[in-house]
């Protein structure tokens, strides 16, 4: 048994008016967890089932997602360090950007598009601009669909994102990874307890809760709230025409 008491949060007493709510919300209209760290569990799930995936990883932000399932596909060796891959002159700024951070490499090009698209040459899907039931592309096993709730989204939690998966082992290893290559079904003090080196872009409870609230209150089906003539060209932009970005 470990000496070490590993502390439970929060350790600081938060005023009442100060505290966040969704959590205890979300017990009031009915849904039961022992622990907040469940209420990512009942997200995923919830994401999961509405989108037709078989899974679903919560994760900080959507530009992150992007950034995981490459480095999944590199760490696989369904892609490899320096592979130049295909993405639309009119899209959002942080995905050539989280292709670099991924040690890859991108080329703009020419492409119509609406809700979500496939970053050309991977199996992977920015899906930031679509929320319908059934959205998951589903073209292969291995496909990976990148969910967005930033404040503009149709479920505006603020900040978050969730990848959509058919594959067992690509889950675990994205769920692991998203949270510092922690399981947490082991204690944290057990030798055992880091399985990988990961990354530090699990989403909170709390955030995973406000996603559940808004989930309930929102339409099964919409129209996708973004397509290629919403962003500018930034093939444009002197970061990228110049090769500034590193």
């Amino acid at each position: 048994m470990s000496k070490i008491k590993y502390n439970s949060w929060p350790l600081g007493e938060i005023p009442k008016e100060f505290q966040r709510t969704e959590i205890d919300k979300l017990k009031e209209i009915g849904y039961k967890f022992d622990d907040p760290r469940d209420v990512i569990n009942i997200f995923e799930k919830k994401v999961a089932k509405f989108s037709g995936s078989k899974y679903a990883v919560a994760i900080d932000c959507c530009s992150n997602g992007l950034f995981l399932s490459l480095k999944y596909l590199i760490t696989h060796n369904k892609l490899k360090k320096g592979d130049v891959l295909e993405i639309p002159k009119n899209t959002y700024v942080s995905v050539p950007m989280q292709i670099k951070h991924a040690e890859l490499d991108f080329k703009f090009i020419n492409k119509e598009w609406s809700g979500v698209y496939n970053i050309g040459g991977t199996s992977v899907y920015d899906g930031a601009v679509r929320w319908t039931k059934n959205m998951f592309v589903n073209d292969t096993l291995d496909t990976l669909q990148v969910v967005s709730f930033q404040i503009k989204k149709r479920i505006p939690i603020g900040r978050g994102g969730m990848i959509l998966t058919n594959d067992k082992d690509t889950y675990n290893w994205l769920k692991l990874a998203s949270y510092d290559g922690r399981d947490l079904n082991v204690p944290y003090t057990d030798p055992d307890h880091i399985k990988s080196v990961g990354y530090h872009m699990y989403m909170t409870p709390e955030d995973a809760a406000r996603g559940i609230i808004l989930m309930d209150n929102t339409p099964e089906e919409n129209p996708d709230s973004g397509n290629h003539t919403n962003y500018p060209d930034i093939s444009n932009y002197n970061l990228f025409k110049n090769n500034l970005i590193y």
